[in-house]
């Protein structure tokens, strides 16, 4: 460093600075002699590492050449240096061969080399490091024994006779022991080595437990040589075998010492090695219960040779690692890799003995430290791991401090190994954006309401999620004497797997042709439900059922739900002879030579795509002959066979003017006859003898390729559909009569959080005025007091929470999706404890039929306000207040009580309970003496000790998806691992998010009119012909009446619980109808003969098989293609489900209807 600092003077004696640079160095340290040799032997650390390894080795090279020295001692000339040996009695002490030894002249050298070394550094550092009182430097231990080895041997150079003088080097050790301890300490700082307290003092007690040991030798040794005569006396090795039986406390007596010195000196040794020894387990075993407290570290070999993960957590609750661990593990590739665990709170007694069971002690592995450390995060070899995955606690009252805490941990994570894939979980969708960058994040809250949302209208659907994101076999319930259990199970092992369609088995055959035409075939021929595709394209994005015009490549990803993956399957055909199989390819090939393009491809490719099951080819305005007998399959494929030609001439005529044929192209139902045309009408058997009814459309193999169809423009396109469908130009006024102008599509005008993407959704044009929204609170823009007021024209859904967050939100925006029709958009009670804020009220006010109000569950007016009289579903969610329960399983309790009363209250009510803990289902609905859900109960312990990850599947709450716990997507995250796609997949099932060609999960219901089409089959081609639609599961219900139920034969009260119930059922009534008069209400409006809904038994199907019979009241979870967000979708809404609420007097309203089957 330099500066401009030099002056000139004047001539009145003033000076003015100067120009001439001047040079100035800054010393950091003074460059005195002294300090330079301080800092290179005491402070720097390296330097001084290098010499206390060197002054260790001297030690060691000191004792080494003693033991040489004790080997090659000759006890008979025993004399000093140059002196004539004395001859010593064979009776009598030689206390001269305490004094004397027998040193060669090379090894005298070598040790006074060694003394000289030793003596100038001792010198040096007493020189260095004075400081204080002299006197207290020179009387330590250390330096009495550094000047009792070093001086001697300097003497001898002057003194020669004193060459042969004992001196005792082997004193020496406790010198390397020092040397070893300040070693250790100067290795982990210059080194910056990992060593833990424990490894230390383990490496400190063995150099103890050795240096006793060898003093012991050594000296009792030497004591010895005054034994009498030449026999008596000890060599190195009997000494060292006496020391270490005698410290093994084994005594044998076959060697002994002689002389009072040298058993003195035992007793001394065993004396300090009573004492010193206990004082050193002690720590050791302090050491020791600290480490098992704060975990072990991973090692560096281990994470070089091994794949692990780490999983970092506020606190390591049993029920979240083990759920964890399972789900991890189910995957066969994963079972090599090593789990870490790093939390900064302490293993309790229920985690230690998890981890102590065979399965997982060899592959989990806890560290008790922070992530925001970063030698915490390289204990666990943070840089080397596969993934980290952040989780959040379950059970805890502040959930925006948790989320505080999970986001610093992942900014640590991506600050100290930026290139880690992380996984986080967090808790509130408003803390998202700050963990935007990590690779997959699962928000609790924003999928919870989403789930509830799509389970209001589409039962089962948190059922059917679960069962999809948890790694099953499909084997729970094979057992079973129950029909519905070998079902249920067997499905439940449905998972989501992909592939790329040129390597696949299942949907290779299906190249360049349509999305719909396989899934249908490769549904029918390998029983997998194809639901999704994703181009090799830059930016694409996974899209479900895009619909017949995508035309499969090879290049493409399919996304399909099956029991195993594609990989694990084994293909088993039913022909196996050769010579068939040659007959059967020389058949394909003539029919493909028989079906090139020509002027009747059209006609061949419809005759060439219908399905082995679909036997019946349609007939324009035909059908069947009234108590005509079914033809066989076997005489029905000869006919077809032999009138094919005269087939394709018929539907060649008929092709211009077909309407179902205009159906099928378009996607836009037939207008000309006004019915469904997959379905006989009324009285046409009998006006039409003779003739077949209509039967299913085949599935074309690509949506058209006739040139006349280019021309007229009939294409299914997402692009803008002129003509509304029939649910949008309904009659609005039966909504609004006000505002029947206000509907309208958009994306909402009020985000409820940052990083939210906002949803195309129905909206109103003019947002509503907040005093408005609430339910029960008159204002001067309208006048009700509760639900029934206004007069919906659809049964509402109740959701009770105690106050309003953000994610919320996310419960509003599935139900007001813009592919919704409006006729069935179902008004939403919000039931909250606690005033919203104004921010929440403002993002919610611009949708429609949205309102809320402020009550709880538990009060019975709140409950007769909010209409749940007129409600088809309410939604109870988990309290936050309940986690301060001080037993952690009771947090349920309130939650529980409450719904046990609206059952009891309200017994045809259906409630979708969120629990804190999934054990707690077996609560719900709650009947001692219903034998049934006992019968249950024993089957889920038997699930559970099997180590079934959903020990619970079977039971009626959870299999009827009327219960749901947040902890059950806690596995999509874990999922992620392997399916990178789970989480982006799962968000366009719930409607969470909206891409581009990519349809929604949707329901339609088998009716009387439906059960014509009897196999799951033969409605999925029904639908992939028709309406293009992609079924995918069934929600399936057994009344008690139902002979097949097991309900009706293991459910029996006896006489006098009958007739309790009774009476208990017609006190509850009495209450109720009082309420009801006192808020103003008409007690017409409860039906207290309704029967309870305990007595149904509910259940889900995921991708049942081809043959699946079809049941009255079984919903259909399909897959509906998409019009776009800026476009109408193509098809009419369904019929909407009938509804309990009672009409009033002098009111007339005819419900919106719509096709079932045809219209969307």
């Amino acid at each position: 460093m330099s500066a401009r600092l030099s002056t000139t003077s004047n001539g009145y004696g003033s000076r003015k600075p100067s120009s001439t640079p001047v040079r100035v160095e800054f010393y950091i340290n003074e460059r005195s002699f002294k300090e330079r040799l301080q800092l290179y032997f005491i402070k720097n650390q390296r330097s001084s590492l290098r010499i206390r390894v060197f002054n260790f080795f001297l030690m060691a090279v000191s004792c080494t050449l003693y033991c040489v020295r004790v080997i090659l001692d000759d006890h008979r000339h025993i004399a000093c240096h140059g002196c004539t040996p004395k001859n010593f009695s064979n009776t009598t002490e030689n206390w001269w061969g305490l004094l004397w030894v027998n040193r060669p002249v090379w090894l005298w050298a070598l040790q006074v080399s060694i003394a000289i070394i030793m003596l100038f550094q001792t010198v040096l550092m007493l020189y260095l490091q004075h400081k204080g009182n002299i006197c207290q430097q020179l009387m330590s231990i250390t330096r009495i024994l550094e000047f009792l080895n070093t001086i001697p041997f300097i003497i001898t150079l002057f003194w020669p006779p004193l060459r042969n003088l004992f001196i005792p080097v082997f004193l020496n050790c406790w010198l390397a022991h020092a040397i070893l301890k300040n070693m250790l300490n100067d290795l982990n700082r210059a080194l910056q080595k990992i060593q833990t307290a424990f490894s230390q003092q383990v490496i400190i007690l063995c150099s103890m437990l050795l240096c006793l040991i060898f003093t012991s030798i050594c000296g009792v040794e030497h004591l010895e040589r005054a034994a009498p005569g030449v026999d008596g006396k000890m060599n190195f090795f009997q000494a060292s075998y006496f020391v270490i039986v005698t410290f093994s406390t084994v005594g044998y007596g076959d060697i002994q010492v002689n002389v009072w010195p040298s058993q003195l000196f035992v007793a001394i040794m065993i004396i300090a090695a009573l004492v010193v020894i206990p004082i050193q387990l002690e720590q050791l075993a302090f050491y020791l219960l600290e480490r098992q407290k704060q975990g072990a570290s991973y090692s560096k070999h281990r994470a070089a040779s091994e794949k692990h993960v780490v999983v970092c957590a506020t606190c390591i609750q049993a029920d979240l690692i083990m759920d964890f661990l399972n789900e991890f593990y189910a995957h066969p590739h994963l079972q090599d890799y090593f789990v870490v665990l790093l939390s900064p709170v302490e293993l309790d007694n229920t985690m230690r003995l998890l981890l102590q069971i065979p399965i997982w002690s060899q592959r989990v592995i806890y560290v008790q430290g922070s992530a925001l450390r970063d030698q915490d995060l390289q204990r666990v070899r943070m840089d080397d791991a596969e993934a980290c995955f952040i989780l959040s606690p379950r059970n805890v009252m502040d959930r925006h401090e948790a989320d505080q805490q999970t986001i610093l941990r992942t900014w640590a994570v991506k600050d100290f190994s930026p290139n880690l894939p992380i996984f986080v979980q967090i808790l509130k969708p408003e803390n998202m954006f700050h963990v935007k960058f990590a690779d997959h994040v699962v928000c609790e809250d924003e999928f919870k309401y989403a789930l509830l949302a799509n389970n209001c209208l589409t039962p089962g659907t948190s059922t059917f999620v679960t069962l999809l994101i948890h790694t099953l076999r499909g084997h729970e319930g094979s057992d079973s004497d129950s029909q519905w259990m070998r079902m249920y199970g067997r499905s439940s092992g449905n998972e989501v797997y992909h592939i790329t369609l040129g390597d696949s088995k299942f949907f290779g055959e299906f190249e360049n042709k349509s999305f719909i035409y396989a899934s249908f075939h490769a549904h029918k021929k390998y029983g997998v439900a194809l639901v999704g595709v994703k181009k090799d394209e830059e930016d694409s994005e996974i899209q479900l059922n895009p619909g017949p015009k995508h035309i499969m490549q090879a290049s493409d990803t399919c996304y399909y739900f099956n029991i195993t993956k594609e990989e694990n399957s084994a293909f088993i055909f039913a022909d196996s002879d050769p010579e068939k199989e040659r007959e059967h390819k020389r058949k394909d090939s003539k029919s493909s030579l028989h079906n090139e393009p020509s002027s009747s491809s059209k006609i061949h490719s419809i005759i060439a795509s219908v399905g082995t099951l679909a036997i019946e080819y349609y007939h324009h305005g035909a059908t069947r002959q009234h108590g005509a007998p079914t033809e066989s399959r076997s005489d029905l494929l000869s006919r077809q066979s032999q009138s094919q030609g005269s087939m394709a001439i018929e539907l060649q005529e008929r092709r211009a003017n077909d309407p179902a044929r205009e159906a099928l192209v378009t996607g836009k139902p037939s207008t000309s006859s006004g019915r469904n045309l997959l379905i006989p009408p009324a009285g046409e058997e009998e006006r039409v003898p003779g003739r077949r009814r209509p039967s299913i459309l085949p599935v074309l193999e690509i949506m058209s390729s006739d040139p006349e169809d280019e021309e007229t423009g009939i294409t299914f396109t997402a692009e803008k559909v002129e003509t509304e469908v029939d649910g949008d130009i309904e009659d609005i006024k039966v909504w609004d009569a006000k505002n029947e102008s206000d509907w309208m599509k958009g994306y909402p005008p009020v985000a409820p959080y940052i990083g939210y993407t906002p949803m195309f959704s129905h909206l109103l044009a003019n947002p509503r005025k907040l005093c408005c929204l609430e339910l029960d609170q008159p204002c001067s823009h309208s006048n009700h007091h509760c639900a029934r007021d206004y007069n919906w024209p659809n049964n509402s859904i109740i959701v009770a929470v105690e106050s309003t967050a953000p994610g919320l939100y996310n419960f509003i925006v599935p139900l007001r999706a813009h592919w919704r029709p409006k006729h069935t958009l179902k008004p939403i009670v919000i039931m909250v404890e606690k005033r919203p804020d104004t921010v929440f009220l403002e993002s919610i006010a611009a949708f429609p039929l949205v309102y809320y109000m402020i009550g709880s569950i538990e009060s019975l007016d709140d409950l007769l306000r909010a209409g749940i009289l007129q409600a088809d579903t309410v939604v109870v969610v988990d309290r936050e207040s309940s986690k301060l329960a001080e037993e952690d399983y009771m947090a349920d309790a309130c939650q529980v009580v409450a719904v046990q009363t609206m059952f009891k209250l309200f017994p045809s009510s259906t409630i979708i309970t969120e629990l804190t803990h999934p054990s707690n289902m077996r609560f719900m609905q709650f009947r001692a003496k219903d034998y049934y859900a006992l019968k249950l109960a024993q089957k889920q312990k038997r699930e559970k000790e099997r180590g079934a990850n959903l020990s619970y599947m079977f039971r009626l709450p959870f299999a009827a998806g009327n219960v749901f716990t947040a902890s059950m997507l806690d596995t999509l995250l874990y999922q992620s691992f392997v399916k990178d796609y789970m989480i982006i997949f799962t968000r366009l099932l719930l409607g969470l998010d909206q891409a581009h060609g990519s349809g929604y999960l949707c329901e339609m219901k088998i009716t009387t009119d439906d059960l014509w089409i009897r196999t799951y089959g033969r409605l999925y081609q029904k639908l992939c012909s028709t309406t293009f639609e992609i079924p995918v599961g069934i929600y399936r219900t057994q009344m008690q009446s139902d002979s097949k139920s097991e309900l009706s034969v293991t459910i029996d009260d006896d006489d006098q619980s009958s007739t309790c119930l009774s009476e208990e059922r017609a006190a509850l009534a009495e209450l109720v109808r009082s309420k009801m008069k006192k808020l103003g209400l008409p007690e017409s409006d409860y039906d207290a003969e309704a029967t309870e809904k305990r007595s149904a038994l509910s259940y889900v199907l995921i991708n049942p098989g081809f043959d699946t019979k079809l049941e009255l009241d079984d919903v259909i979870f399909i897959i509906r293609p998409a019009g776009g967000p800026n476009a109408s979708s193509p098809m009419p809404p369904r019929r909407k489900y009938s509804t309990r609420r009672p009409k009033t007097e002098g009111e007339k309203r005819e419900e919106p209807q719509g096709s079932m089957d045809t219209r969307l």
